[in-house]
């Protein structure tokens, strides 16, 4: 045995108050870096301003150029033209040399905001701003125009191509999905890159279906006389400012030839049998069918053939699909893949996450379904324990099949057991493409395609059973809330008297010989 001198020799260090949530990893924005390595890192940030966007300035130099930002075309508010004035954007490019901005806000190390931080747009603003003139309140107006619904312009004027003496129109049902859909999965599982305009914490939610209504691009390239020999893609523009790293450009992307030759990408003026909403792109649009949304360019103004597909970041430098291992230090863009067609997905709706779901021994479950490139599901099936066990959803419960676009669900699932459990959705197309079970197996630093299982936690109250059906009406007749669920019951389920007839009853606990 020791003794107290020895004890009092070794005293147990005094833990600080807050320090089992960083050891627990329940604080990781304020873990340091833990360097095993001989290499020196810096880990200090610089002092960088916060938000008034007047405190930003650093100074103006004798050698700043003037820049004077106006609108190219009447009724087109915060259509700037970078592409063709170089000289344009080199001065953008010294003005933003000029201030220092805050770092994308943290919203995968540190705690959520009550708003999805992406739609404060901090540093977009303050972009904006730095440049000025017609784009100094864009972010705030078109803020605006999405409270209002995204109503249509009544000022610019409609596209020519709408002219059907020229082009018949027609209309597709076709579903467009970032590729950030369901990204906070990843985020929970791992942080990955966070930038704030892409890499915002998306849930289900990001994908949407419409009816378009245009012509097809290719149609128009035939009426211009065809590509010319060496074109081999078709670069859109965007006619909206892009910022990335200190740059002002247009939103600038590409398709391959053989995706318009097919008659999959349209140039679109209506959506769901109305004008295009400003919001959405008006007055005219691309949308690419079956491929990721970042390539349904908005307010189109430009299209030109090239030979390689497009250089501009959007396209060369973003959305690209890594290796798992290939992280932060060693990101090449020739390293990943450009995201093109969107992989087999799914998503469970309702019920939410850590909901608590009182059912009769079916839980009845909703979502949706989507393969990207053409291909559309063609079975729908769901699990209540994890993904050992899976139940199709009927034929009739699936909503009508689209090349494009994606397929609602409902249906119900046995649940026998209660507590905390699992509900699981994969979906197979028509392909026999089907899902990850894993999270970890989607995973990539970008956080992109989510195409893993769908896993909605719950906690299962099966008043089938006749035990669990009685305790819920003593908490009807009590008035006592039976939520949440973690408060301990303040009436207990057995009196004293019953446990001592029901041990009596038992085998003993422990045994003698």
């Amino acid at each position: 045995m020791q003794s107290n001198s020895h004890f009092h020799e070794h005293k147990l260090r005094q833990q600080p108050a807050d320090e089992w949530k960083l050891e627990q990893g329940l604080e990781p924005a304020r873990l340091m870096l833990r360097n095993q390595s001989n290499v020196k890192i810096n880990t200090e940030s610089p002092e960088i301003a916060k938000s008034n966007s007047s405190e930003l300035r650093a100074g103006k130099s004798d050698d700043e150029p003037e820049i004077i930002v106006e609108e190219e075309r009447k009724g087109w508010k915060g259509y700037v033209e970078w592409e063709d004035y170089p000289e344009k954007k080199s001065n953008a490019r010294q003005r933003f040399a000029q201030f220092k901005f805050p770092p994308p806000p943290e919203f995968q190390l540190e705690p959520l905001p009550e708003t999805n931080p992406v739609l404060e747009g901090i540093r977009w603003k303050m972009w904006h701003r730095a440049i000025g003139g017609a784009l100094a309140n864009v972010p705030e107006e078109s803020w605006k125009t999405v409270l209002k619904g995204g109503e249509t312009s009544r000022n610019a004027s409609p596209p020519r191509i709408s002219n059907e003496d020229l082009f018949p129109r027609s209309s597709t049902l076709i579903t467009i999905q970032c590729s950030g859909t369901r990204r906070i999965e990843q985020i929970v599982e791992y942080p990955g890159e966070g930038d704030e305009m892409i890499n915002a914490p998306w849930a289900e939610g990001a994908i949407g279906t419409a009816k378009w209504t245009g012509v097809s691009l290719k149609k128009v390239i035939k009426y211009c006389g065809g590509l010319k020999e060496g074109g081999k893609h078709l670069e859109l523009y965007g006619a909206e400012t892009y910022f990335k790293g200190g740059e002002c450009m247009n939103y600038v992307v590409s398709v391959p030839w053989s995706k318009v030759k097919a008659n999959e990408v349209l140039l679109a003026w209506e959506m769901n049998e109305k004008p295009l909403p400003k919001i959405h792109g008006f007055p005219l649009r691309v949308v690419v069918m079956g491929y990721i949304g970042a390539r349904s360019v908005k307010w189109l103004y430009r299209v030109k053939a090239i030979e390689t597909p497009s250089r501009a970041p959007v396209q060369s430098r973003e959305y690209l699909y890594f290796q798992q291992q290939a992280g932060k230090h060693n990101q090449l863009p020739t390293m990943g893949i450009q995201i093109q067609e969107m992989p087999v997905s799914s998503a469970i709706m309702t019920p939410w996450n850590k909901e608590v779901v009182v059912h009769n021994g079916q839980i009845e479950v909703s979502g949706w379904a989507y393969s990207g490139g053409g291909r559309w599901p063609e079975r729908v099936e769901i699990s209540a324990d994890g993904g050992y066990v899976w139940y199709p959803i009927p034929l009739e419960n699936l909503s009508a099949k689209h090349k494009f676009a994606w397929r609602t669900w409902s249906g119900s699932v046995p649940c026998d057991h209660e507590g905390w459990t699992e509900l699981v959705v994969r979906c197979w197309d028509n392909s026999l493409n089907t899902q990850p079970m894993a999270v970890r197996h989607s995973w990539n630093w970008g956080l992109h395609v989510t195409s893993s299982c769908h896993r909605v936690k719950i906690y299962s109250v099966n008043a089938s059973k006749y035990a669990t059906r009685r305790r819920l009406e003593q908490f009807e007749e009590r008035g006592e809330s039976f939520m949440p669920i973690t408060r301990p019951t303040e009436f207990l389920p057995m009196t004293m008297e019953n446990y001592e007839k029901s041990w009596l009853a038992m085998e003993p606990r422990d045994v003698d010989d």
